[in-house]
């Protein structure tokens, strides 16, 4: 990658349009849905924290926790939104070791939110074509449970993390599988009215390098329904913000790169310099929240904090919202509010602040 490579849209539009035409040629259209679910792995000490975590500052609530001779998995959930899964392994090989390597990941070698599951109507003939296409899965054959069918990919070699799909065969939304053993955490959920407030998951965003983040886009719509939307390019910061959608309705991934390659992390804008402390993984996770101005009060009355303000206005349409990250999970909180019809998801202005605050990581 020579030293003047710079991000642009038009070589990845292009890409996106032939992504789009092979993927309606391999019969893969309908063939994926919308996520079902993020699975967080931390390490062992800390799962009933990072769960705590969750009970206390989103919507979601434990609902299951059971445990088998390869993991350990606390289940949250909050109607109308993707579930929740906080898992740690027993002793068993971390096919995402390497992922977790970066200047600041000492104590984490374990912990990342590794994978993004999606439904998926017909799993074996997803497979088959996805296979018929070259491509391979972190197993050779598919999971079978009582209660669903499931295969994941091996972690992207770009963004670390791992696509799942999921087709559920009965009680839809059931992980615990009939050798699982079902064990209490003990957890309960704060009574504090700030919780209703914080409604689904509505997007995550994964970092990646700059000169690795068409790939990146285009390996995940080869994966998914998805389409690459729009970009806003932070000239300012070395940053841009890369939103895919499988709908209006549905929960956005976005990729954050460079535009220029990491040179050094005086040089090179917080996005590049958190991959180079932390590697390639999801930064944030970001929950619709009604009542914002509120709620963000009262979670910092109940412990949270903050790495940015309040950003934007009605008037802008939307404001956000980042946390500190979670000591158990490195993961971001990001509280967003989009006002009356607004429907251009970010704007420039929320975009550029969100992005400073990371230099505080």
């Amino acid at each position: 990658m020579g030293t003047d490579f710079h991000n642009d849209d038009k070589a990845l539009l292009e890409k996106v349009d032939e992504t789009l035409e092979q993927r309606k040629k391999n019969g893969l259209e309908g063939l994926s849905g919308g996520l079902e679910a993020v699975i967080i792995a931390v390490e062992p000490e800390r799962l009933l924290p990072a769960a705590q975590e969750f009970i206390n500052y989103t919507g979601h609530d434990v609902v299951d926790a059971f445990e088998d001779n390869a993991q350990k998995t606390i289940v949250l959930k909050r109607e109308g939104s993707a579930d929740i899964l906080v898992y740690t392994r027993s002793g068993h090989e971390n096919p995402f070791a390497a992922s977790n390597r970066g200047a600041k990941t000492g104590p984490y070698p374990n912990t990342r939110l590794e994978t993004f599951v999606f439904k998926c109507p017909d799993i074996e003939t997803y497979v088959a074509k996805q296979t018929g296409c070259g491509r391979s899965f972190l197993t050779q054959d598919i999971q079978q449970t009582d209660t669903y069918s499931f295969i994941q990919t091996p972690p992207s070699a770009y963004t670390c993390n791992s696509v799942g799909f999921i087709q559920w065969k009965n009680n839809e939304g059931e992980y615990r599988s009939q050798h699982a053993t079902p064990f209490d955490p003990g957890l309960t959920k704060p009574e504090a009215s700030y919780c209703s407030n914080i409604l689904e998951l509505d997007h995550a965003a994964t970092r990646v390098r700059a000169e690795e983040r068409d790939a990146a886009i285009i390996e995940f719509m080869e994966w998914t329904n998805y389409h690459f939307e729009f970009a806003v390019y932070v000239e300012s910061l070395n940053s841009i913000t890369n939103v895919s959608r499988l709908s209006l309705d549905d929960f956005a991934l976005v990729f954050t790169s460079g535009i220029r390659p990491f040179v050094s992390l005086e040089e090179s804008g917080p996005t590049e310099r958190f991959i180079y402390n932390y590697g390639p993984r999801t930064h944030h996770l970001a929950f619709n929240t009604e009542n914002i101005e509120d709620t963000v009060d009262a979670l910092a009355e109940h412990g949270m904090g903050y790495i940015s303000e309040l950003i934007g206005s009605r008037e802008e349409g939307l404001k956000q919202i980042f946390t500190k990250p979670s000591p158990h999970t490195l993961i971001v909180n990001e509280y967003i509010h989009r006002y009356d019809d607004f429907d251009g998801f970010f704007t420039k202005s929320n975009v550029t602040a969100l992005t400073k605050a990371t230099e505080k990581q």
